[in-house]
């Protein structure tokens, strides 16, 4: 007795508990969902979860935040509180909105999507090439061609091709070396703030380049005069003995303040007569190119064309770097007859479901 039930106990320990039925796995194994970011083309740097977007090289950035906080530091510690003290406090307050405000601008323009254009896919690259070919009457493979024409407000633009977005470029844009992407509305790369600057992120640039300015003067401006003050009381030289720091900021603000006065008054005028520093370099709407090439985007007058640049609805990203990439439907797995072939290919399987006769009615 004790003999058979050791023997059944054995039969059911080299039963398979495993299912060979077809139904075991109708579904491929789902792969994780990624987001676009992670699959993005260009040269770009992502943190937060694609939250923040920046060029690959950062490097001058971080030298740009750390010189602005260094300087603007050593003003509210060792010039701030005598200046407050000897003329009024609200220099320190003044000081303060304008600091925010610089910080803020440079921190919306490099982390923010300059106006990137997506790439075309296969297909609509495919798509594209074809209806080149019939507009050229040709059957064959053809390169497209590397520009096209329209017009804008009476004057002639052309497009051209990106061969490597596979896209016709609207008007305005241009494909940036460094970051690998065509940008809407492309002013120029900016080592300084870490980024592209093109049609979403321009007014923030001119913002901070403009605020910059007025911060750069202002603690320029009362440096010296704490330092006169100092001065009165005790001697210039103690007085430099006393405050090296402000000695320090002097002479930052003095060699950076020639560089960023005159690059807002160059962008001042760009703004107003709504150029970008890629058509003005190339000299696009330049009267040299002929009588009657103009600027097409131009509305007629600096304070019309001040308005659209800075107070314009800002247009929506376009690559929708935080959504999902779209991974193809699941197929269904070949059934193998109540067969489950472990370690075999998809192609074996498919191999012995197509050669395996179906048992006959």
């Amino acid at each position: 007795m004790h003999l058979g039930e050791s023997m059944r106990e054995c039969e059911y320990s080299q039963i398979s508990t495993r299912s060979s039925t077809p139904m075991e796995t109708p579904y491929k194994k789902r792969t994780p969902k990624r987001r676009k970011w992670e699959a993005f083309p260009g040269r770009n740097k992502f943190y937060c979860d694609g939250r923040i977007m920046m060029a690959k090289q950062t490097g001058v950035f971080y030298l740009t935040l750390v010189l602005i906080l260094v300087t603007c530091g050593l003003f509210f510690v060792f010039d701030c509180p005598f200046l407050a003290l000897q003329l009024t406090p609200i220099i320190p307050v003044v000081g303060g909105a304008l600091f925010l405000f610089v910080l803020g601008t440079l921190l919306r323009t490099s982390f923010s999507d300059p106006g990137v254009l997506p790439r075309a896919t296969p297909d609509e690259a495919a798509d594209l090439e074809r209806q080149i070919d019939v507009a050229n009457g040709s059957t064959g493979y053809r390169p497209p061609p590397r520009t096209k024409e329209v017009v804008i407000n009476g004057q002639t633009v052309k497009l051209k091709y990106c061969f490597t977005c596979k896209i016709f470029r609207p008007p305005r844009a241009s494909h940036c070396s460094l970051c690998d992407n065509c940008v809407e509305r492309f002013d120029h790369h900016c080592p300084w703030v870490g980024n592209c600057v093109g049609r979403r992120n321009y007014r923030f640039f001119y913002m901070f380049i403009l605020s910059l300015s007025f911060l750069t003067i202002f603690i320029f401006a009362f440096v010296i005069t704490h330092i006169i003050l100092l001065s009165h009381q005790s001697g210039f030289l103690n007085a430099l003995k006393y405050s090296p720091a402000s000695v320090l900021e002097v002479v930052v603000c003095f060699f950076s303040v020639w560089s960023i006065v005159g690059l807002s008054g160059f962008h001042t005028y760009l703004i107003g007569s709504n150029q970008t520093t890629n058509e003005d370099i190339k000299g696009s709407w330049s009267s040299k190119r002929g009588k009657d090439n103009y600027n097409p985007y131009s509305y007629g007058n600096m304070f019309t064309n001040c308005c659209a640049a800075l107070c314009g609805p800002l247009p929506p990203s376009l690559i929708d770097r935080r959504g999902f990439v779209e991974s193809d439907a699941p197929q269904l797995a070949q059934p193998t007859n109540g067969m489950t072939m472990y370690g075999a290919t998809q192609s074996q399987q498919s191999h012995m479901a197509a050669t395996t006769p179906l048992p006959s009615s």
